[in-house]
């Protein structure tokens, strides 16, 4: 770092990735300091800057090796798991600043020597004391899986058996009968349940009825007749739930009867092509009932206005995706037991392949990762109707 860049960001002041200190004497309070970054964004930290000018700041040579001694034990010693930060001095005409260089955390949730989870909030921190927000953090660390988490009250009893019995034999050729071991122990062994209850895949995949057990992740689908969202006015409205499957197809039906389908070349009785590809609608289906984030007690949201159709899955892009990852087909599974299950069910290949599949189709899609509403938002923008329609 240049001393330029430096005396730039000390005269815009603290924020979310810059953070000064005049001194630092204290590793456990310079550690949770080292944790807030970790969890959060990353950043910089300037030790031996006074105010917000640059003037009067600076450290001597002292100082700045015992400091870097308190760097070294905090990062050691008081984050846990340990990190490993950069330190780079810097000359000002008053003495040195050390920028402590700390990088977004590859293993969340960081915690201090008491167990407290710290992330930035503004140029301040905050401890992390809500169950959904450190559940996301253990996720994002794929130390733990929405997928997977018991269903409270569930059993084999459950389970859709003639649906169930007919998946698995068409799966693995063999009929449940054949196995010698209960539903209930085949349940088990396929990773959908544990100590007699299913998990959230589970009851998605196979319950009979899954939003008696999980009546929040459900779809609702709305088509409205103009662009905007109304309360009074709407021209189709549906609370979907079922099994996946189900889910994936009556979602689908709607979105389908609810935009406009072009003759093209076809004949005047037939149906017509829906003006956005059926492909490009299934894939993007598949992807926000697979792909959402199971912590966040939420529907899937599908909207059809006059100029759009919106697809809003609870959960922004999970880890370091970026909406440039997931265009070039990088994908981060966030439930890789719905995952795993997903393409004998679903018409989803997995592997990233969809969204890439989507864009080929019908470019006109807009991907909004939206980290302050926790959510994922697919615009995929109507055909204007030609005036002489």
């Amino acid at each position: 770092m240049e001393t330029e860049e430096l005396l730039s960001i000390v005269a815009r002041d603290e924020d979310s990735r810059h953070q000064f200190k005049a001194d630092v004497n204290n590793a456990a309070s310079l550690g949770a300091e080292m944790v807030a970054f970790s969890n959060s964004q990353g950043g910089l930290i300037l030790i031996g800057i006074i105010n917000g000018n640059g003037s009067g700041s600076g450290l001597t040579r002292e100082d700045v090796g015992r400091i870097n001694q308190i760097i070294a034990n905090a990062a050691t010693n008081n984050v846990r798991p340990p990190i490993n930060p950069v330190t780079e001095n810097i000359q000002l005409p008053d003495g040195l600043v050390i920028v402590l260089h700390i990088e977004q955390g590859i293993s969340k949730p960081y915690m201090d020597t008491q167990g407290h989870v710290w992330v930035k909030s503004g140029s301040d921190k905050r401890r992390v004391t809500a169950r959904e927000e450190l559940q996301r953090m253990f996720q994002e660390a794929s130390l733990v899986h929405a997928d997977e988490t018991p269903v409270s009250g569930s059993s084999a009893a459950d389970i859709d058996q003639d649906f169930f019995d007919s998946f698995f034999e068409r799966e693995y050729g063999e009929t449940v009968e054949e196995q010698g071991v209960s539903r209930a122990q085949l349940l088990e062994n396929m990773n959908l349940s544990k100590n007699g209850r299913l998990n959230i895949s589970g009851v998605l995949l196979f319950g009979s009825r899954p939003h008696i057990r999980l009546p929040v992740f459900i779809v609702k689908a709305v088509a409205f007749p103009g662009i905007d969202i109304e309360d009074q006015h709407y021209i189709d409205s549906q609370d979907i739930n079922g099994k996946v499957s189900d889910v994936f197809q009556k979602v689908l039906v709607f979105a389908l009867a609810n935009i406009r389908h072009v003759q093209n070349d076809q004949g005047f009785n037939s149906l017509g092509e829906p003006e956005i590809p059926r492909i490009v609608l299934e894939e993007l289906i598949a992807n926000a009932l697979i792909h959402r984030d199971y912590f966040v007690s939420a529907p899937v949201k599908v909207l059809v206005f006059a100029d759009r159709v919106e697809i809003i899955s609870p959960g922004h892009l999970p880890n370091n995706l970026t909406i440039e990852n997931i265009k070039m087909g990088n994908s981060n599974i966030r439930n890789p037991i719905l995952a795993s299950f997903a393409p004998k069910v679903l018409p989803y290949r997995g592997l990233g392949s969809g969204i890439k599949r989507a864009i080929k189709a019908y470019p006109d899609i807009e991907f909004i990762d939206d980290k302050d509403g926790n959510a994922f938002r697919v615009i995929i923008k109507r055909r204007a109707v030609p005036e002489s329609q």
